[in-house]
């Protein structure tokens, strides 16, 4: 199958600001950039705050009203800054939190607080958009060295909630994966412990331990694995180790060099930590633990060094600015192979997935007039089409209804928690019921996302009936509208009495949806 190219925006108009606030587990992070005519990315500035909501979020599911009124403090200084780089209406500025904030129970509290304080709006982003984020940002960086452009390379990132795992081979992203082994939860773990180092550096083993089982089962041993590492902690360690590192180019970093300092760090206090280090003491207590991690994830595969890579969620937000928010080819193209593996999984009939999918993807563009939905959504629909009968796996009756679960619930890459909804309401209607007020996760979207859900059924199910001889034979369509009717011709075959019969059947809600009737009928 040959996988659709989609052009990125307009590389016209002057250069611009950008800048993203990053409300993490233990520090909120303000990147300010000029996004240049070629989309490139020149970094004007960077703060850090130190702001521990992690700490109480993992010990008590809340945010302090005082934690609160500090971030919104934070924000309101960032903000002024802001506005001293001349910062605009039209300069967007992303305001995104992670792990502390998507768990906590007053997170709308959190995030409405801020807005009445500051007027900026903060989004939760899931464990999928990360990943997504992670993937924009570091592919380039594995492109730069053969054995990681050609291997398999397990990208982490251990944060203070959680670690995020990528596991990309030749560019292709196999799974992800996100595990709450993080720096915060680690020291929960010492929280009432007063023994020596020595026992405390044997339980933070004994927990990491633990998620290292789980990780090696998510990755499979078939190829030699490269361990390419990201965050903060793990660009100091290599900062300390090697003072020729430019800061920014992809670096090899002997594991059994970062052990050494791993046991270093965990030595020494706090105090010494801030001291050498120029850290702040959020900074401090979480370092020793997020080497160890490191180190034995590394140690875990046998490996005798791991790569670090200069890149964070703050460089990928701004990535994706830059780009107008549009998708690649090329990762759409990683959405579309991570859905392919799912669906062989749940052992989908592939020939048929793939043929309904080429359909709705020609009658997507046929229709771009009556839907005026956006590439996007196209992907959506393409992968929805893919999955359509993945059901199947559990029962034939209401398959559609066990494919909506198995979509919501899969670890589909490239796609947020939002995005996965839709797909998998696309799927659950393919066949049988229209989507109805009843129907509760349907009933609580946007009425735009409702309307969304509606066409793409629609369209798909026209995709289906097409290739209701499961032969294939259908490759070729034309789209014509004359009053209220929508005319299809088929090109290349010398009958279509199933096909039309199909139609007939399957037709009835895209009539409800655009207010046409469909005629299928041969090419002239």
């Amino acid at each position: 199958m040959t996988l659709p190219k989609l052009n990125g925006p307009s590389q016209s108009g002057s250069p611009h600001l950008a800048a993203v606030i990053d409300i993490g587990a233990t520090s909120i992070r303000l990147a300010i950039a000029e996004i240049q005519q070629d989309r490139k990315i020149r970094t004007l500035d960077t703060l850090v705050q130190p702001v521990e909501l992690g700490r109480e979020v993992f010990e008590d599911r809340r945010i302090s009203p005082k934690s609160i009124e500090r971030v919104a403090e934070v924000l309101s200084r960032y903000k002024s800054v802001l506005n001293e780089y001349g910062f605009g209406a039209e300069d967007p500025v992303r305001v995104v939190a992670t792990t502390a904030v998507r768990e906590a129970v007053n997170r709308l509290a959190f995030a409405d607080r801020l807005y009445v304080a500051t007027g900026l709006k903060v989004e939760s982003i899931d464990e999928q958009e990360v990943n997504r984020i992670t993937y924009v940002g570091v592919y380039p960086h594995l492109q730069t060295d053969e054995a990681l452009a050609n291997g398999k390379s397990l990208v982490v990132e251990v944060g203070g909630g959680n670690t995020e795992l990528l596991v990309v081979r030749g560019g292709n992203v196999l799974s992800s994966k996100s595990f709450r082994l993080g720096t915060i939860r680690l020291l929960q773990v010492l929280r009432r412990v007063t023994s020596n180092p020595e026992h405390r550096r044997s339980l933070l083993e004994n927990h990491i331990n633990r998620y290292l089982a789980q990780i090696k089962e998510a990755v499979s041993d078939d190829h030699q694995i490269h361990l390419v590492a990201l965050g903060g902690d793990i660009r100091l360690a290599l900062s300390e180790l090697q003072n020729d590192w430019d800061g920014k180019s992809l670096a090899k970093l002997s594991v059994e060099a970062l052990g050494e300092l791993a046991e270093k760090v965990l030595a020494c206090s706090d105090d010494d930590l801030v001291k050498r280090y120029s850290m702040s003491y959020v900074e401090a207590a979480t370092l020793g633990p997020a080497l160890l991690a490191y180190y034995l994830l590394a140690k875990h595969f046998s490996l005798s060094h791991l790569y670090v890579c200069d890149t964070n969620l703050r460089d990928g937000l701004l990535n994706d600015m830059a780009v107008g928010g549009t998708w690649s080819g090329e990762f759409r193209n990683q959405i579309i192979r991570s859905a392919i593996s799912l669906g062989r999984k749940f052992s989908f009939d592939e020939t048929h997935a793939r043929n309904v999918a080429e359909l709705s993807r020609s009658l997507f563009l046929e229709l771009s007039e009556e839907h005026g939905l956006d590439v996007r959504h196209e992907a959506i629909l393409f992968v929805a089409a893919l999955l359509h009968e993945v059901g199947l796996i559990v029962n034939v009756r209401s398959n559609h209804k066990h494919a909506f679960y198995l979509i919501r619930h899969s670890d589909l890459f490239g796609l947020s928690k939002s995005e996965l909804v839709l797909v998998g309401l696309v799927v659950r209607y393919h066949r049988r019921a229209a989507p109805q007020a009843s129907h509760d996760t349907y009933s609580t979207l946007p009425q735009r996302d409702r309307a969304v859900v509606s066409k793409l059924a629609a369209i798909l199910r026209l995709a289906i009936a097409l290739d209701d001889t499961r032969s294939g034979r259908v490759r070729e369509i034309r789209c014509t509208k004359r009053n209220k009717q929508l005319m299809i011709d088929v090109l290349g075959i010398d009958d279509v009495s199933l096909e039309q019969i199909a139609m007939r059947e399957q037709s009835s809600l895209f009539q409800d949806v655009f207010g046409l009737t469909v005629l299928l009928q041969l090419g002239r």
